[in-house]
């Protein structure tokens, strides 16, 4: 099967940038490749955002931390973040920031690739699509959510915030399953594409980033709350509408 999706690999190891363009464009990928950050967003200059960046954690010049909270100012490219395979620290500031998934090394190029495809399922870059599109808007408690631009919108204050890739799935998850617990491998799996690894702490961040976001009031002081031993369930009445 070929795909038209593009993949750009950010990598200052020219073995690595060389085997996943290799391999991945066996796949069918169109893949580029850029060792450090200035040729990053040079590539994004004269060819705009691709379909996803591989995105390592250690370069030279501006670290993929960076470099992935600069493409989150302007984009919400699929990003998976490449850290180092005993540092959890990395793993978590890269989902703190903004980045949709990560694969610690050394990886096998078909693990790599097992991710790839869960997460561009999930972001519909190519797959097939489910055919019970969701509604356009969501709304719960003080909230409303856009499912086509996946604008966040207080309905209290009236601002606005675009969710991320992974984020926005989550989000979903819990619109789509209201007042039903949901436990750490099923949210997973929806999001990820994978099972929960023994003590991933990237769920747990994750949930933790969308309270704050989504915030309490009196009349709503939990939005998503935990169910000790079991998981997470979302405890607000939610209206679907077109």
């Amino acid at each position: 099967m070929q795909f038209s999706t593009r993949i750009l690999v950010v990598d200052d190891d020219e073995e690595i940038r060389l085997l996943l363009d290799e391999y991945l464009t066996k796949a069918g990928f169109i893949v580029s490749t850029a060792e450090d950050g200035v040729e990053m967003e040079l590539f994004i200059k004269a060819n705009g955002y691709p379909d996803l960046i591989l995105l390592d954690v250690m370069l030279p010049g501006d670290d993929g931390f960076t470099l992935c909270q600069r493409v989150r100012r302007d984009s919400q490219v699929p990003i998976i973040m490449l850290t180092a395979v005993s540092d959890e620290t990395d793993q978590i500031i890269g989902l703190e920031i903004g980045a949709d998934d990560y694969i610690a090394k050394p990886f096998s190029p078909r693990q790599l690739m097992a991710r790839i495809k869960a997460l561009l399922r999930r972001v519909h870059v190519h797959g097939d699509k489910s055919e019970d599109l969701p509604p356009r808007v969501i709304s719960f408690g003080d909230w409303r959510l856009d499912t086509i631009s996946q604008q966040l919108s207080n309905k209290i204050n009236q601002r606005s915030y675009e969710m991320t890739g992974n984020d926005f799935a989550m989000l979903m998850l819990f619109l789509s399953n209201p007042n039903q617990v949901l436990d750490r491998d099923s949210i997973s799996i929806a999001t990820r594409g994978r099972e929960a690894l023994p003590y991933e702490r990237g769920i747990d961040v994750q949930i933790s980033r969308i309270r704050n976001r989504l915030g309490s009031t009196k009349t709503f002081p939990h939005y998503i709350k935990t169910v000790r031993g079991n998981g997470y369930i979302l405890a607000v009445p939610v209206e679907y509408g077109q």
